[in-house]
């Protein structure tokens, strides 16, 4: 398999923190943690933006369940606990993954090639809607992507 960190051994909760001291780093507050099933599933927090002059909120989101399924997939001849140590497995993976991928973008924030918005800006959040705007794009809802593009 060719997938980064599938077998990683860190643990979710250092990932997840070391997630949080990245974004404390470029300038992020409000940092929260939403769990479903005593099972943490993402990460929102504020950042502030000097250009537009406000604070925008934006939530990472692990996706274990979907990493659970590509990793599934591998598996040739199941145990009985295989499935439940799969589970596990896929949560270090992918938060591992949204660790790694958070590292390079705050790099790239902290070395002035990019902004944070720039870096940032498909996991801006819309709390009353449990949406970021990628979400809202990829279903239609927020016509972004139009003209040359549809």
């Amino acid at each position: 398999m060719n997938i980064k960190n599938y077998t990683s051994n860190v643990e979710v909760s250092k990932s997840m923190a070391r997630i949080e001291e990245l974004l404390v780093e470029i300038g992020a507050s409000n940092i929260n943690k939403q769990y479903q099933n005593k099972i943490c599933t993402g990460i929102t927090f504020l950042l502030y933006d000097q250009q537009l002059q406000q604070t925008l909120p934006f939530h990472l989101k692990a996706q274990v369940e979907e990493c659970f399924n590509i990793l599934w997939k591998e598996i040739k001849r199941p145990r009985p606990d295989t499935k439940e140590q799969l589970q596990k497995q896929a949560a270090k993976t992918a938060w591992k993954i949204l660790s790694d991928w958070t590292e390079i973008q705050c790099s790239m924030i902290l070395l002035g090639q990019a902004k944070p918005l720039q870096m940032f800006l498909p996991f801006m959040y819309d709390a009353k809607n449990n949406e970021t705007l990628f979400d809202k794009v990829s279903t239609g809802k927020a016509k972004l992507l139009v003209g040359q593009y549809s």
